[in-house]
């Protein structure tokens, strides 16, 4: 809103083109402004080019698949945690896969099972290497099978649980405005599918792109519009004459379903037995805010997330960076958790979160796809302690999966085992940066260390000052038999120039740490330095 306002917008969308200098040399309102778009940009080029303000390119950028994760998540926007089967599974949005593992332990680690999908962008079916998605979002289990709102492929794909192979049941692969339905399988284009709930055979679909609600009769493949007339607005009544805003998030309670409408910052709801569309918490398109108590006092901000628990509602109140408890007969809102700012803490701190996209429950656990911060985070309702799950045995995605060539950035050093004492310790990285650069405060920075290939522990931070301070439990001694153990500690992060123009880049170091458990030391040291050399002392 603050941009909005500096740069005069009144409507959406709005186009402002800057030239080389940093000046507006145009605005364009609406849609249909492609052939004003295009003059304006050509003209700010000839413009840069006869100034002498043009860079003369091209430009040469690191590619995303090098920028890693402790988990090798990126922007994770689901998440399904699932009693019956004893899994977990996640939406790895950017990395367009699925990943698949056991519900973790108590201290959040997961073993990962299986992933489907390459990482590469796509729509192929198949066996779940070759399987592609494009960014997907929503999850559902049922009938043996694993469905996914595969989202920017314009698909609804079906993951077979026990042969982990992909099919697409509804969906034409491309964007298509049909407000009614009508057809079966893969004959019914839809658009922007972002969450799924199942209910007996009839699967549910938050369809962000026509703003409505679908159903899709799974035996047959028949899908059909349920709720909303294509119009992104507020508006209750009728199924047929009401209207969403962008719904991205969807669960049943009760009889009743419940969508997380984004665009207008509400929770709304579907009486299945009357066919009505009612608001919960919401009044329009310009209201929102983070706003604890009663409606219509209360504000969201953007929800993109919502799960049920008991008879009540968990939110992922995305743009407040909270997760918030919603009683729908109350009509009321309250904070579980979440500063309200971007944050990462976890492990005994206040959680706080990073524009966290989805939501589920299991009986009193929640699980929440901590988007930005690119992991899954813990929560236990009861008691609200939570915890940073760790994904043992999950690589990375693309070409790091095919064996690239690691980031120079990366190291590695064997040396003299560290006797650590049998007790909580620590672990301090002193990594020094490039002459004329500091690390990005607004960025997430991730370490992870791991034994045996089981995380020992693993951290996501922001901060403006180095080191990092990585705490180690006393079970990583306890964990395994004494004697040497070699630790492989990752860490990566964001660092940016101190100028104007704000360049920031990636950086990856890797240590191989030898330790024993029978010493009297209570921390050590690792230095390092991005693109020079790792040592120890």
């Amino acid at each position: 809103m603050k941009m909005w306002r500096a740069y005069t917008v009144r409507s959406w969308p709005t186009v402002v083109v800057i030239d080389s200098r940093g000046y507006v040399v145009g605005a364009f309102a609406g849609e249909g402004n492609r052939e004003k778009l295009d003059g304006a940009i050509g003209e700010a080029l000839a413009q840069g080019r006869t100034s002498g303000t043009l860079a003369a390119g091209p430009l040469t950028f690191r590619k995303e698949a090098d920028v890693r994760g402790a988990d090798a998540l990126a922007f994770p926007g689901k998440v399904l945690a699932d009693a019956a089967s004893g899994r977990l599974y996640v939406a790895d949005s950017n990395h367009n896969r699925i990943v698949i593992a056991k519900l973790p332990d108590e201290r959040g680690r997961a073993k990962v099972l299986a992933v489907v999908g390459s990482g590469e962008i796509g729509a192929a079916d198949g066996p779940a290497r070759r399987a592609t998605f494009h960014h997907p979002q929503g999850l559902a289990t049922g009938q043996g099978n694993l469905y996914v709102a595969d989202t920017e492929n314009h698909l609804i794909r079906a993951i077979d649980l026990e042969s982990l192979e992909v099919t697409t049941i509804v969906g034409t692969g491309k964007m298509t405005y049909d407000w009614s339905g009508g057809l079966m399988g893969t004959e019914q284009g839809i658009n922007s599918p972002w969450d799924l709930t199942l209910e007996g055979s009839t699967l549910y679909v938050a369809m962000a792109g026509t703003h409505q609600i679908w159903r899709i009769d799974l035996p047959v493949g028949f899908s059909r519009a349920l709720a909303g007339n294509g119009r992104e607005n507020l508006a209750d009544g009728p199924t047929e004459t009401s209207a969403f805003a962008q719904p991205s998030g969807i669960c049943m309670l009760n009889g009743k379903l419940y969508v997380a409408d984004s665009e207008v910052s509400a929770i709304r709801g579907i009486d299945m037995a009357s066919e009505k569309v009612f608001t919960v918490i919401g009044e329009g398109l310009f209201s929102f805010g983070d706003v604890d108590g009663v409606h219509p006092k209360a504000k969201l901000q953007h929800p993109l997330g919502v799960a049920a628990w008991n008879n009540s509602l968990v939110v992922a109140d995305t743009y407040n960076h909270k997760i918030k408890l919603v009683d729908p007969a109350a009509r009321s809102v309250r904070t579980l958790c979440g500063t309200g700012r971007p944050g990462t803490a976890t492990d005994g701190e206040a959680a706080a979160f990073f524009e966290p996209g989805g939501v589920s429950v299991m009986r009193d656990e929640l699980y929440v796809a901590d988007t930005n911060n690119h992991r899954i985070v813990r929560v236990k309702l009861k008691s609200l302690a939570c915890r940073e799950i760790a994904f043992d045995g999950l690589d990375f995605a693309g070409e790091r999966d095919r064996g690239s060539k690691r980031s120079e950035t990366e190291m590695v050093l064997m040396a003299e085992p560290v006797a650590f004492a049998a007790v909580d310790v620590e672990i301090v990285l002193d990594i020094k940066l490039p002459a004329g650069f500091h690390l990005n405060e607004d960025a997430v920075w991730m370490v992870r260390v791991v034994n045996r290939g089981s995380t020992i522990t693993q951290k996501t931070g922001r901060s403006a000052s180095l080191p990092l301070r990585i705490p180690i439990p006393m079970s990583a001694f306890t964990d395994h038999p004494s004697g040497d153990e070699v630790w492989d500690v990752t860490a990566s992060l964001g660092y940016c120039t101190n100028s104007e123009q704000g360049l920031c880049v990636p950086g990856e170091l890797r240590w191989l740490l030898p330790v024993r458990g029978n010493g009297t030391a209570r921390s050590v040291t690792l230095h390092g330095r991005v693109s020079d050399m790792v040592r120890i002392s």
